[in-house]
């Protein structure tokens, strides 16, 4: 069993926030490849559903983002799934907007969710890096994160999460390709029509 985590805060008026675009994109998943309803558990909100021949779990932590980690911890030592078998989808603001990046263990680069799954989980899992891009300046970074997406942001985003749910199937695929580039590969397939 894999098991895929979106990151974001719980509550209504996060919903529309850059931070959650980790919550978004487990929904697209969600949506597209008919998973089960939500439950209520591991102090977070569950849906199960297969990709490819996989039997998967995603997981939306509803602790807040600096505790992820206790909600992250308490599933995958459930199901016994070890860090290489996880998947954490998180925004990312030294990526532009529009672009993803692939990334097996390493820092947290200071984003609070990934600090509190390190220290419940270690470091070796698999991070889906979503890029909302940087505001330019260090003071206007916490506004940036917190605030909601612009209307005109949807003409990317909307396809974005499209693609990263048509793509997912490929992270359960480990035949030769490394699961990140292959997945990464996937990806960019899907969008290149949007690409003019």
């Amino acid at each position: 069993m894999l098991l895929l985590v979106g990151l974001g805060n719980p509550g209504s008026k996060y919903n529309d926030n850059r931070h959650n675009i980790g919550f978004m994109a487990v929904d697209e998943i969600v949506r597209r490849h008919n998973f089960s309803s939500p439950k209520a558990r591991f102090q977070g909100l569950t849906c199960e559903g297969q990709l490819g021949s996989e039997k998967v779990l995603i997981l939306k932590p509803q602790t807040y983002m600096n505790l992820s980690g206790q909600s992250v911890g308490e599933a995958a030592r459930f199901y016994k799934i070890p860090p290489e078998g996880i998947f954490i989808f998180h925004d990312e603001l030294d990526i532009p907007a529009t672009k993803i990046k692939f990334k097996t263990g390493g820092g947290h680069a200071g984003h609070n969710g990934l600090r509190s799954i390190d220290q419940h989980i270690g470091k070796d899992y698999h991070r889906i890096r979503i890029g909302i891009g940087h505001p330019g300046n260090k003071n206007r970074v916490h506004g940036h994160v917190l605030g909601d997406f612009a209307k005109s942001d949807q003409e990317w985003l909307e396809p974005l999460l499209e693609g990263i749910a048509d793509a997912a199937p490929a992270l359960t695929d480990h035949s030769g390709e490394t699961t990140g580039a292959k997945f990464l590969n996937e990806l960019g397939l899907r969008l290149k029509p949007n690409n003019k």
